[in-house]
């Protein structure tokens, strides 16, 4: 069974120890972003509107049950020192990454499925908009997933919820401590600087159907923390997990609660090769997914992706 890494304490997440970004593409500034103080050189926290990139919509959003495969891409050099979407910047020597809809900053943990390397990152971008892309981590995040030669890897994307759930909530009152509960005498004790010690549970089932997000939830922390919480940075830790299954690709046309549906694409699909529709439950409600493949490579599954495309179907690719 394969294992991942939970932080301890939620307020304590702070303890982690990597951090940013370039945005691939423009996206608008408007919507959940908070201001930080003139010329302090931070970032803010940034949900933000729907957008669109090369004619297809994105819909960011807080989805703290975000569990997804695909394909990660990395980027480097010509992004270094810019600014990221959420206004950090970008330094390719550290564990951060980009991607199109999760809240920014926040923490997921990303694990290369071929060769079981994990690492955990920061999401401090948007992005990537070029290929059929999942996430594009750093330079030295490939570099410790074991993919920087190659360009491309299967990786299984999962946020960590409470962890950031807690810097959601320090960046939303930035700078307002008034705003976040604490009492006088927790407010002038220090706060350990040393990394946490990290402890391993088994990973749930791959979810590949939409998830509902849940609600976030205010985070007690003293003055102190709060302002650590804000500078979050992940440790440069590599995680060995189990490799298991066969980790195949597929090109993934839909998720589906009514089977007639799911089965009315499958129909439509048909005609661009092998097509089936395999089920996952997810909170209690069957899920049927229809999907082209196996595909043989990275390539060939761009390649379905960009004809589905050019037929009026928004397609993705998984790892299963």
């Amino acid at each position: 069974m394969k294992k991942t890494c939970f932080l301890a304490p939620v307020f304590l997440c702070v303890l982690l120890a990597g951090c940013a970004t370039h945005p691939h593409q423009q996206t608008p500034t408007t919507g959940n972003a908070t201001k930080p103080p003139a010329n302090s050189g931070e970032g803010v926290y940034k949900v933000g509107q729907p957008y669109q990139v090369n004619g297809q919509t994105y819909e960011p959003h807080e989805d703290y049950s975000y569990d997804e495969t695909g394909i990660a891409s990395w980027y480097g050099d010509d992004f270094h020192e810019q600014h990221t979407a959420n206004g950090e910047t970008f330094n390719k020597n550290e564990l951060t990454a980009a991607h199109k809809t999760l809240p920014m900053p926040s923490l997921a943990r990303v694990t290369n499925l071929d060769n079981g390397r994990s690492i955990v990152v920061r999401i401090n971008d948007r992005g990537p908009f070029s290929g059929n892309r999942l996430i594009d981590v750093s330079q030295r995040a490939a570099q410790l997933l074991g993919f920087e030669g190659t360009g491309t890897a299967k990786v299984r994307v999962q946020v960590l919820a409470d962890e950031s759930k807690a810097i959601a909530d320090a960046m939303r009152h930035y700078g307002t401590t008034s705003q976040v509960a604490y009492s006088g005498e927790d407010a002038e004790q220090p706060v350990a600087s040393q990394p946490l010690v990290v402890s391993s549970q088994p990973l749930p089932p791959l979810a590949s159907a939409p998830v509902q997000s849940e609600t976030l939830s205010p985070v007690l922390t003293n003055p102190t923390v709060h302002q650590q919480l804000i500078a979050t940075k992940p440790v440069a830790e590599v995680v060995q997990l189990p490799v298991t299954g066969k980790n195949q690709m597929f090109i993934q046309a839909g998720a589906f609660s009514v089977e007639a549906n799911a089965a009315h694409m499958q129909q439509s699909l048909s005609r661009f090769g092998k097509t089936s529709i395999s089920t996952v439950t997810i909170n209690g409600t069957k899920f049927y997914r229809v999907r082209l493949g196996p595909v043989a490579d990275v390539a060939h599954a761009d390649a379905f992706v960009a004809k589905l495309k050019q037929s009026g179907i928004t397609a993705r690719t998984v790892i299963d």
